[in-house]
């Protein structure tokens, strides 16, 4: 049976569920993407239909050879390596992803490294074929989570995502005073569901089990926060500031 939610059992015991993309927006967004890519082959093709047509090349003569190196460059990376840029550089997304609402994570609700994120797309090449993502499909509906074999290689998922603004938080006790201002941009929808996770289960920890959970979870996220970070206050006080700085940036996970 396919799976609409993936459950990740974190190091802090606290259950995260994501909402997992099925095949349509899987698709949808690779349509975009292609879209795209046709877009940019053809307005490359338009420029040297006007090279040709305004005689360039006779007064430049290597001015053709740099078009066509350029042609095998920009082919090289539209093929395969459009895919990959985005994801390392959007964290998970690439233009049609972005637009569907839709992005790729770890299993485990980390962001892929860079390294996984090629290895993923290189299996393109296989999930491709014969044509039309043929071997992709196939994958997709054989698995719970709608995974291709890029997926299965890195242990990658795709989630759908929200936004923040539209997100309420769980947690229902007065936030502590703080002065922390911390920029949230390399955080994540499965590091915010995991401070709401904790902070709607607060109240039932007992004092030392609470403070030790919060600075595990704090820990954990200190990776991806600025080197330069305001973190002052308890670790529980800067997990409130963190849930609702990135409810008020009103970025999309």
């Amino acid at each position: 049976m396919l799976q609409d939610h993936h459950v990740i059992e974190t190091p802090e015991q606290m259950p995260l569920e994501l909402n997992v993309a099925g095949i349509g927006s899987r698709f949808l967004a690779i349509a975009i993407d292609t879209l795209i890519q046709i877009g940019v082959a053809l307005f490359a093709l338009l420029i040297g239909l006007l090279i040709g047509i305004t005689g360039l090349t006779q007064s430049a003569p290597d001015l053709g050879n740099w078009y066509i190196g350029g042609l095998i460059v920009l082919a090289f990376l539209l093929l395969y390596g459009y895919y990959a840029i985005f994801e390392v550089l959007w964290n998970g997304q690439t233009p049609g992803k972005r637009i569907i609402g839709i992005r790729v994570i770890k299993d485990t609700g980390r962001p892929l490294t860079a390294g996984e994120t090629i290895g993923r797309n290189l299996m393109r090449v296989v999930d491709q074929l014969p044509s039309f993502y043929g071997v992709g499909c196939i994958c997709a509906l054989c698995t719970k989570q709608h995974k291709r074999l890029g997926d299965l290689l890195v242990g990658a998922i795709l989630v759908r995502e929200s936004k923040l603004q539209d997100m309420q938080p769980v947690w229902h006790a007065a936030p502590q005073a703080t002065d922390a201002m911390i920029t949230t941009t390399g955080l994540t929808a499965a590091d915010l569901a995991l401070i709401d996770a904790f902070l709607s289960r607060r109240e039932s920890l007992e004092g030392r089990i609470r403070r030790a959970t919060a600075s595990q979870i704090l820990d954990r996220l200190k990776e991806r926060l600025p080197e330069d970070a305001d973190l002052r206050g308890t670790p529980e006080s800067v997990l409130e500031a963190l849930s609702v700085q990135m409810r008020s940036s009103g970025r999309l996970l």
